[in-house]
């Protein structure tokens, strides 16, 4: 294992985090409302770490094994997002414990979207923008965009793409040189950002406003700049601008960049992961839709179809925000909605979740079972499309689900196990491996009432999810620091 090379190249990392920390202080200077300090403080902390661990190391390179991509992707979350706490544990306003701050910058890193804070109008316009941007830097991968500079720096960047990349097939990349992938890739997050922040804007948000909550909804984080989430705007466009880029944002972006480079959208719909996401969300939307009107909670159909398109494309692709208190409702839609985040996004985008590739993949290879039990003898593939997929995949596949409910078990068990009743802890567990962010019971509104070990428990949660289960669970292994 190259632990010096590794040194260096988090070294490199955090240097790279501690600019981030500057545009909250701008934010700060133009609205002068607090907070500046803090981030500068943050940035010179993270800046002089960065250096001192670089610079000792700065000549130890090597081409980097699948293993030393792995470890290099789960101590740059855990790394980055410790750092990222510390402006939030130095500000006056919001005054943060230490678990606090963790939970808040695991939560934006992650694109959880679970928050311990309250009042949130009344927070500085610094803390408001670090949040968003956090959730922004985390929804793609800052992984990502590091291999489109780390190999102008002397490190070979495929092993940390396949390792930090979402999604069951990771060996395929949408162009020859991984830099390439890495910049198409923010290319097309990037645009998709400034297109957001626009339509935002031009329906009537202030730009603020607007800007922060497009790295939010293209990031499928869920953060918000008012208490109320989208529901402050009291605006029938600015929800529907906010489903469309949800979904969009939901979407595999190695489609996007074919599409693009095809300049034809018939690549969406050939694409079966496609066509069951945009399936799950119409089928989930009518079933919201119908049961508001069933049950009398809206009586105005235009009233009713925009809160259940809203919740349910916000929900079920773990975005998190809320235009009404769906909680509130009866009780089958919130737990069928919890349960749609368990499917979550597509392969590559920046939803959470099991992803719909891989229920598409548990789905055929329930009904494949099923028909050997009928035809014992016969040889059956699963088809993906028009493709065989091998069983290889398919093992992956179960194994990964199997880690992903056990993982969750032990987490609600914990839970429990610290005093919090059964709904709450299981909604939490799923709020948070599944980043999402909202959940039922106590963390309905926010994960302030919850204790301290709890919110530990969280931020283990929030990891696994956010890196897929398996890249964190391999560091387990005994195998895996045997040289």
């Amino acid at each position: 294992m190259q632990y010096r090379n590794i040194t260096r190249i988090l070294g490199m990392l955090v240097m790279i985090l501690s600019s981030t920390m500057l545009p909250p202080g701008l934010v700060s200077l133009i609205y002068r409302d607090g907070g500046g300090v803090a981030f500068m403080t943050a940035f010179l902390l993270c800046l002089s770490a960065g250096f001192f661990a670089w610079y000792p190391n700065r000549a130890q390179k090597g081409d980097l094994r699948a293993r030393e991509g792995f470890l290099i992707v789960v101590l740059f979350w855990t790394v980055l997002a410790s750092f990222s706490s510390v402006p939030l544990m130095l500000t006056e306003t919001p005054n943060l414990s230490i678990t606090d701050a963790f939970f808040e910058s695991f939560s934006g890193l992650t694109t959880t979207g679970a928050t311990i804070l309250t009042q949130i109008d009344g927070l500085p316009h610094a803390v408001l923008w670090y949040r968003q941007q956090l959730q922004w830097i985390g929804g793609m991968g800052i992984i990502v965009l590091a291999v489109a500079v780390l190999p102008m720096l002397g490190v070979g960047g495929m092993q940390l793409y396949r390792a930090e990349t979402p999604g069951p097939v990771k060996d395929s990349k949408m162009t020859p040189r991984i830099a390439d992938t890495a910049k198409h890739l923010w290319y097309i997050y990037l645009s998709l950002t400034i297109a957001c922040a626009l339509c935002y804007w031009l329906a009537g948000m202030s730009g603020f406003d607007a800007i922060s909550h497009s790295f939010s909804t293209i990031a499928i984080g869920g953060f918000s700049t008012h208490d109320a989430s989208m529901g402050y705007f009291d605006s029938t466009l600015i929800n529907m601008i906010c489903v469309f880029f949800l979904v969009i944002a939901g979407v595999n972006f190695a489609l996007h960049y074919t599409a693009w480079a095809s300049k034809s959208f018939r690549t969406y719909f050939f694409d079966p992961e496609f066509k069951t996401f945009i399936s799950i969300q119409v089928v989930l939307t009518l079933i919201c839709f119908f049961s508001l009107l069933i049950y009398g909670v809206e009586s105005n159909f235009e009233q009713a179809f925009d809160d259940a398109i809203f919740q349910a494309v916000s929900i079920s692709t773990t975005a998190g925000f809320a235009t009404t208190n769906f909680s509130q409702w009866p009780a089958m839609l919130p737990i069928l909605l919890i349960f749609a985040s368990f499917i979550g996004g597509c392969a590559g985008s920046t939803g959470g979740g099991m992803k719909v590739m891989r229920v598409v993949l548990l789905y055929l290879q329930g009904i494949r079972e099923l028909s050997r039990l009928i035809h014992p003898k016969a040889i059956i593939t699963i088809k993906l499309g028009q493709k065989a997929l091998p069983d290889k995949v398919v093992d992956a596949i179960w194994g990964f689900f199997s880690a992903y409910a056990a993982i969750f078990i032990i987490c609600m068990v914990l839970l429990m196990a610290s005093g919090i009743d059964e709904i709450t802890a299981f909604t939490a567990v799923a709020a948070c491996l599944n980043n999402l962010g909202p959940g039922l019971g106590e963390v309905a509104a926010n994960f302030a009432s919850i204790n301290d070990f709890s919110k530990w428990v969280l931020i283990i949660a929030m990891l696994f999810g956010r890196l897929e289960i398996f890249t964190l669970l391999v560091l387990f292994m005994p195998a895996f620091w045997r040289n």
